[in-house]
């Protein structure tokens, strides 16, 4: 699993109407297969979504447990959206594609099917 730094640099996306950069950061207690999985899964979402448009952060609390107080963070995996705001929280291995699509607001919430919570 990579660490930090940007993703996709250079490209140019086709979703979500501009061309600012999304900040991600995802919270991993360890390289569990959960926590895999979810980069796994967040890093296609993005090469698909973002295209180039994205930097994902991976914060291992394994390793440095302090950062979880900053982000308010009780259940891992656990992706926070930073930028562009409003900051939003999505809490599992991000297997639910349009569940994640819709809690990161690239796909409006009625695409969802019911039952699906963020």
């Amino acid at each position: 699993m990579k660490k930090g730094g940007p993703r996709g640099a250079g490209k140019k996306g086709r979703e979500s109407g501009s061309g600012e950069v999304w900040e991600l950061r995802l919270y991993v207690a360890g390289q569990t297969p959960k926590s895999m999985a979810a980069f796994a899964n967040l890093t296609k979402l993005c090469d698909t979504h973002l295209m180039g448009r994205y930097k994902i952060e991976v914060i291992d609390l394994l390793q440095n447990p302090q950062l979880a107080e900053g982000d308010q963070i009780v259940a891992i995996p656990t992706l926070v959206r930073k930028l562009p705001e409003p900051l939003r929280k999505i809490v599992g291995d991000l297997s639910n594609t349009e569940r994640v699509l819709v809690g990161l607001q690239l796909r409006p919430a009625g695409s969802c099917e019911q039952g699906d919570q963020v």
